[in-house]
């Protein structure tokens, strides 16, 4: 019997990705038989409701996978999403994976053994906007695992400038990476500034729409008024770099 439940679960359980409880049971294996399977050196665990296979290795999708089941409004943004659609400026070595999500989680210790990342719950949306709004698997990647649509991963980029020097995203960078996006969608992008209830993030994607002379970055000043008419905005951080943007 414990034969046949190991070749069960080595047969339909998905490579690289941590297994959960819940995934386990999909799997047709109980909690008494996970313990089993524990205890006899067939799964290794990683960490609370964390699993694997013995001599299987977390890959980054599956760690993805893994989180995404278990941590609210999870998706791929900023930078990372965008490098994965093809628009990338500058090309480094295990670069981090930026990871967005509704709330703050405590991430295990082992997921930054195998992925690095950056990991951050800014509210850029007002609670009118969808949550799903702008993100969407990408072909023939897991379905589970959300990524920004290139218009809302640029509203995260912009929200990363300014912030501390070791995490921040460098505005010339940003600005190079605006210049590579010449195909956004208008209408998404007015969509998603109408929503955006941060002044940083609006005035920053009206300036680097304006540097980069595409028809998208046109007419953004609307979506500023909207928020701030007149208003200059300076950032406030000690450690980061600084950043004054016009009205």
């Amino acid at each position: 019997m414990a034969s046949k439940t190991l070749q069960h679960l080595m047969d339909v359980a998905p490579r690289g990705q941590p297994l959960d409880p819940q995934l386990l049971r999909d799997c047709g294996i109980s909690a008494q038989q996970t313990t089993y399977l524990v205890n006899a050196g067939w799964l290794q665990r990683l960490s609370k409701g964390a699993y694997l296979l013995v001599g299987d290795k977390p890959t980054r999708d599956g760690i993805l996978a893994y989180l995404s089941r278990r941590i609210s409004g999870l998706h791929v943004g900023g930078r990372t999403a965008l490098d994965w659609q093809g628009v990338r400026h500058n090309v480094s070595f295990r670069d981090r994976v930026v990871l967005w999500a509704d709330r703050h989680h405590a991430m295990p210790g082992w997921v930054d053994e195998h992925m690095p990342y950056t990991f951050q719950t800014t509210r850029l949306f007002d609670a009118g906007m969808p949550a799903e709004m702008g993100l969407s698997p990408l072909p023939n990647r897991d379905p589970a695992v959300l990524v920004s649509e290139p218009e809302r991963a640029l509203l995260e980029l912009a929200s990363d400038i300014g912030k501390r020097r070791a995490k921040g995203q460098p505005l010339e960078e940003a600005v190079n990476i605006a210049s590579s996006l010449r195909n956004l969608r208008p209408k998404v992008l007015d969509t998603l500034l109408s929503h955006c209830t941060r002044v940083k993030v609006v005035k920053l994607v009206r300036d680097l729409g304006e540097a980069s002379g595409f028809a998208w970055g046109q007419d953004l000043q609307r979506h500023v008024d909207r928020l701030g008419p007149g208003r200059r905005w300076t950032s406030s951080r000690k450690d980061g770099p600084k950043l004054t943007l016009k009205a």
